[in-house]
């Protein structure tokens, strides 16, 4: 599924990944599709089963988390909302979330330098103005989590790394201390649970709202291989990249190709597509058996 058009719902939104409905003032039916979103652009060819993948992690990681943070879920059930006639078209992949007023930035916690964070480290020795120590390797575990925010781009646009600073500009101090917190408290948490499963998460990202009391909400999606990067403990090394259970599977083939990272991107072959299916239902698989 990438985009059903046949629920009565009306759609009020449709992002990278997730269509959101509206069921009243308070309530939204969100639905993750099977598209992916890669360098900010969304492939035309779907991941199998990718939405319910995505959907089953990200529940398990509500419910493990709910006490350290408020969370989006209303306790409503989708069939409560859905006709049965529909509900096929959304079974597994929606959940009933409370409508947020979202928060203007984009919670990223990093425990291990990769990806953009080693490019700018590599650079001057920082990432998002964050000094690091000298002389570390690429995927090296860092003395502590760092939280390095980013704009929350439109569809279609590329977020940007920013530094504390610029997102306490952006949502101001209070609350950018409080979504920093917050979201380390949460990365540290994950981290703890996810060894005990063999797995490492180098980052990710969170995505939080405040509810009409102005309370901090953990929203969207949280610690997915859409979100996150997920590294199989048994095989890291410092100094590599290890292969992960996340889209960089699908990104390295994307960079493979030469692609200048613009719209519209390569068609993805019908083999990495399930490749990459296959290695988030190894996350899932992990983290929840």
């Amino acid at each position: 599924m990438t985009t059903p058009t046949t629920l009565s719902l009306k759609k009020i939104y449709s992002g990278k990944v997730r269509d959101l409905y509206e069921i009243d003032d308070k309530r939204m039916l969100m639905v993750a599709t099977d598209r992916l979103s890669a360098f900010d652009v969304i492939l035309a060819e779907p991941i199998p089963e990718k939405g319910k993948i995505l959907t089953a992690i990200s529940n398990f990681w509500f419910d493990k988390l709910k006490d350290l943070v408020p969370n989006h879920f209303t306790g409503d059930k989708v069939e409560d909302v859905v006709p049965a006639a529909e509900l096929p078209l959304v079974e597994g992949r929606a959940v009933v979330a409370k409508r947020l007023k979202p928060v203007a930035v984009e919670a990223i916690v990093r425990g291990y330098i990769v990806g953009s964070g080693w490019k700018e480290y590599q650079k001057s020795g920082t990432v998002c103005g964050i000094a690091l120590p000298a002389g570390l390797k690429e995927a090296a575990k860092l003395p502590q989590p760092i939280f390095t925010p980013s704009t929350k781009a439109a569809v279609g646009d590329h977020d940007e790394n920013i530094s504390f600073e610029q997102c306490e500009a952006i949502i101001g101090a209070e609350l950018a201390a409080k979504v920093r917190d917050t979201a380390i408290a949460l990365y540290s948490a994950a981290v703890e649970y996810a060894a005990t499963r063999g797995i490492i998460i180098a980052d990710t990202k969170f995505e939080f709202g405040l509810d009409e009391d102005g309370t901090l909400t953990l929203m969207d999606e949280v610690l997915t291989p859409d979100s996150s990067r997920f590294w199989p403990a048994d095989s890291y090394v410092e100094g590599k990249n290890p292969p992960s259970f996340d889209k960089q599977f699908v990104r390295d083939w994307l960079e493979s190709t030469g692609w200048n990272k613009e719209p519209p991107a390569p068609a993805v072959p019908a083999e990495v597509a399930q490749k990459t299916a296959d290695k988030y239902r190894e996350a899932l698989t992990r983290l929840t058996c």
